[in-house]
């Protein structure tokens, strides 16, 4: 239970989507890239969510690190200035269908599961790279990030499945009032 309740307070601590370009004005400097996934609630949920999931899969060990490495490269894609088409609806998409994923318990093959999570990585990390594109700054994200996707993997598996089907409803339906904004 606590940690549920340290999972939505994390959540809550959030405001809206501010890893995005135009979102506001960034120091660029390792801090900076650190707090980045704290303050989006689009990062901070699909970061948990990616961690919670993977720990319920049969071979769900590598999915951090894919989620990570592909991570690398859409940052890497968006500090040369290549973005995405529909990066915002990509991302409001990719917290909603991770959240479902959750709810139903869904269980998925190792090379869908990493292709997946790997495709939903390369969308975030594109937004991150188009925002933070100093290498200070991505080192920043990069240890966020990672400490973020681990603690959705102990969430994941410290959790009750009810309650951890329920995080993943509220997930979903974050991804989709997302789609709205």
């Amino acid at each position: 239970m606590k940690k549920t309740i340290a999972a939505i307070a994390l959540a809550g601590a959030s405001t809206a989507a501010l890893a995005h370009t135009g979102a506001g004005p960034h120091t660029h400097g390792f801090l900076d890239g650190f707090a980045h996934p704290f303050t989006g609630i689009d990062h901070l949920l699909a970061m948990l969510a990616v961690g919670a999931w993977s720990a319920r899969q049969q071979n769900g060990r590598w999915l951090p690190a894919t989620f990570i490495g592909m991570l690398m490269a859409g940052m890497a894609a968006g500090a040369a200035g290549l973005s995405a088409p529909g990066l915002e609806t990509g991302i409001a998409l990719t917290v909603a269908l991770l959240g479902v994923l959750i709810a139903l318990a869904a269980r998925l093959p190792a090379l869908p599961a990493a292709l997946m999570v790997g495709g939903f990585a390369l969308l975030h990390g594109n937004a991150h790279g188009l925002e933070l594109p100093q290498a200070s700054s991505a080192a920043g994200l990069l240890l966020a990030s990672v400490m973020l996707v681990h603690g959705g993997r102990l969430l994941g598996r410290g959790s009750p499945a009810l309650a951890l089907k329920a995080s993943g409803a509220a997930i979903a339906v974050s991804g989709l009032a997302m789609l709205s904004l």
